[in-house]
């Protein structure tokens, strides 16, 4: 259980969508975002990962990039539905999205910090005892760069993977243990490579 004082920063986990509480379409050694609310699902056990870091006092919060948006594949009233369906089923308190596509891209687009601040000022979020959890490098330089401890989560994809991160996992499920375990964030370099405390599960 994490403890607080009233009225001090909260922790937080930020998690990804595609591929953590989400399964993507996987081409070619990659994976894509559903275009359809007939594609979207979620993982089985995403309901109760996130409930049990609620009860550990973690606030949590969705922050995902949806360039398909921005570049005209997807209508924003598709990714709304999808996301109503997620809280529907998985008690996140927030969900952040970044419709940018590459060429549009502001700090709100990860690797951009901008969508864990934003959630950060508005929930009161004490960024340095939180955790960041994502299937894609730009997951987590995000962590890196807001302050938070970051978890990546090993699909295999062929893109090469990031080496910044506290911990490597496969799965929500892993990563939700890893940091319940610890309750407080493990430090990560800021000049790359892992860290002596990186630990793959």
């Amino acid at each position: 259980m994490v403890k607080r004082n009233a009225g001090a920063l909260k922790p937080a986990v930020f998690l990804d969508r595609d591929g953590v509480l989400t399964i993507p379409e996987f081409r070619d050694g990659r994976s894509f975002a559903p275009r359809t609310l007939e594609a979207f699902q979620i993982y089985p056990d995403a309901p109760a990962c996130v409930r049990e870091l609620k009860q550990a006092g973690f606030l949590v919060v969705v922050v995902t990039n949806q360039p398909d948006v921005g570049a005209g594949i997807v209508a924003q009233d598709v990714v709304e539905e999808m996301h109503v369906r997620l809280r529907a089923d998985v008690p996140v308190d927030d969900i952040e999205v970044c419709y940018e596509t590459r060429e549009q891209a502001t700090d709100r687009r990860k690797p951009g910090a901008g969508m864990l601040k934003d959630a950060a000022r508005r929930w009161g979020i004490d960024l340095g005892a939180s955790f960041m959890v994502g299937d894609r490098d730009s997951d987590i330089e995000a962590a890196r760069r807001a302050g938070c401890t970051a978890v990546f989560i090993d699909l295999g994809y062929s893109d090469a993977g990031p080496t910044r991160q506290a911990a490597t996992v496969s799965s929500l499920r892993e990563a939700t243990d890893w940091i319940l375990r610890r309750g407080e964030p493990a430090c990560v370099s800021d000049a790359g490579g892992r860290h002596a405390n990186d630990h793959r599960i």
